[in-house]
């Protein structure tokens, strides 16, 4: 009987941060096995030093090639890249060696996935900084994942409980974030996220549609971006037969998301939908000054390859010392199974 479980492959992140620490206490869940068949891609000295330091009693299993992996709970599979001298390898520490090493995982997870030898990817945290003084000049991990599988349209979505949001931009400046509220571009983000919405299991997605300026542009007086580029975006998904609502003020629609009025909010910028999303998902603890928790998931649309992410990043302060949450990681794990079954 074959085994219709999907393949999930995992990238350690960046060698210096929480990456591989996060991996590891994941993959320590035995009930990750019961839906996927999960396989970690980076270096397997750095992933038994962190089993290690987050105390956590479980083998890991060097393969260099998918097709040797076992998938068996108690031992990750971790197909080895060979690219951190172990000896060398600090905590916390922002390196060219460990951006390498970050970045010749996501190289070769896209290039499983595009040959079909791996059904979803999922991405642990980098340190752009780290992945430029490499020599790989990207802003982040969408931009290296649009590159390798040549697509242009694409956008990022962001998910904790009940709420998701989608970006019509990312990661530019506020000031080119406005002009970039276009028509057609609105449009086919309204598009990726009934799409997206689709592949998570929801037959008939509501989409709320936020504004750009405040009061949704209150008809004119504080903004015209509403009138001239939103609104017939709007209109044009409907006449599709796309369930959207909009503009609607962005300082109540992502309570109504919240609250099940919208399955996914289409954002202007990044800011807008990140700060939500991080006040929901994540949660300070001001006695021990750390995070308690750092919960959810970030979710790249439009490719023709399945990939999901923490929505956290390296936390190079507390890198080794065992405490990292795993929360945002299973999230990422559990979305990725959920839209390869569906895909």
């Amino acid at each position: 009987m074959s085994d219709r479980r999907p393949k999930i492959g995992i990238t350690m992140g960046d060698p210096s941060g929480i990456g591989p620490e996060v991996c590891i206490k994941a993959l320590a869940k035995k009930e990750i096995y019961h839906i996927c068949r999960p396989i970690v891609i980076g270096d397997a000295g750095v992933m038994i030093k962190a089993a290690g330091r987050a105390d956590q009693k479980i083998r890991i299993n060097p393969i260099t090639e998918v097709e040797e992996a076992k998938f068996e709970f108690g031992s990750i599979d971790v197909l080895d890249m060979k690219s951190i001298d172990i000896s060398k390898h600090v905590y916390g520490k922002v390196s060219a060696e460990a951006g390498r090493a970050a970045f010749l995982a996501i190289e070769k997870v896209i290039g499983l996935a595009l040959e079909k030898r791996l059904d979803a990817t999922v991405t642990a945290p980098i340190n752009k900084e780290a992945v430029n003084l490499a020599g790989y000049h990207f802003a982040g991990h969408t931009e290296i994942y649009a590159h390798y599988t040549k697509t242009s349209n694409y956008s990022m979505m962001l998910a904790e409980g009940n709420l998701r949001v989608i970006h019509v931009s990312t990661h530019v400046s506020l000031r080119k974030a406005c002009d970039l509220v276009l028509k057609g571009r609105v449009l086919e983000v309204i598009e990726l996220a009934h799409k997206a919405c689709r592949e998570l299991g929801m037959n008939e997605p509501r989409i709320g549609v936020a504004g750009l300026n405040p009061h949704a542009g209150e008809n004119g007086m504080f903004g015209t971006e509403e009138q001239e580029e939103i609104i017939p975006a709007v209109m044009e998904a409907v006449a599709k037969g796309i369930n959207a609502d909009g503009p609607v003020p962005a300082d109540t629609i992502f309570s109504k998301a919240k609250g099940g009025i919208y399955d996914i909010v289409v954002a202007m910028y990044h800011d807008q939908g990140h700060i939500p999303l991080k006040l929901t998902g994540f949660e300070w603890n001001a006695d021990e000054s750390r995070w308690e928790s750092v919960n959810g998931v970030n979710i790249t649309l439009g490719l023709p390859i399945i990939r999901t992410s923490v929505d956290h990043g390296t936390a190079f302060d507390i890198a080794g010392l065992g405490i990292a949450s795993e929360k945002s990681m299973i999230t990422a794990i559990e979305y990725a199974v959920k839209m390869a079954e569906n895909r």
